[in-house]
């Protein structure tokens, strides 16, 4: 658990998901996704302890000074397929490239996990991080799994290395 990346003043660490850092920056997270998309049935919150223990994903917090900033986690949900979840920096660290380094260090564990392919949600008023995941090399795909008919989503996915084996034709992230 004390595995840390650093990058110039940004650590990034792996914590548990009932983590006192880990429980703040996702309540922040969700009051700034419910503000942003009031609707019902617009927010996908659910992320479970289980699903980012360490043989199926990973949660990650980064830190500048010591001070929680930003988090994100990957999730398996099919073999060789990760999922990208509850992705956020706090607003007052924004604009410093964080979120670009933390989506690495997420692509970098999910590599590290054997995962081939990596895919996420994202909103439709989520322009910011819609252009930070296409500057990453993610492109739009069909709506899957609980996002499936919700018009305040977009999908997204990313082979991590060339050559990856490919998802089974009966996958819907292929």
């Amino acid at each position: 658990m004390s595995r840390t990346i650093a990058t110039e003043s940004l650590a990034i660490r792996t914590a548990d998901l009932d983590s006192p850092h880990a429980t703040v920056l996702i309540a922040a997270l969700n009051i700034e996704l419910a503000a942003r998309y009031p609707e019902p049935g617009a927010n996908h919150f659910r992320l479970d302890a289980e699903d980012v223990s360490p043989t199926h994903g990973a949660f990650l917090i980064g830190y500048v000074d010591g001070e929680p900033v930003a988090c994100g986690a990957i999730r398996r949900i099919e073999p060789g397929v990760a999922e990208i979840k509850r992705m956020y920096v706090v607003p007052a660290a924004r604009g410093r490239g964080i979120s670009k380094i933390m989506l690495a260090a997420l692509e970098g564990r999910a590599r590290q996990l054997g995962f081939g392919r990596l895919v996420l949600e994202t909103g439709t008023r989520q322009l910011d991080a819609i252009g930070l995941y296409q500057r990453a090399g993610f492109n739009s795909i069909p709506c899957f799994g609980e996002y499936v008919g919700s018009e305040l989503s977009v999908c997204m996915a990313k082979d991590l290395e060339q050559g990856a084996a490919k998802v089974g034709s009966e996958s819907p992230f292929a």
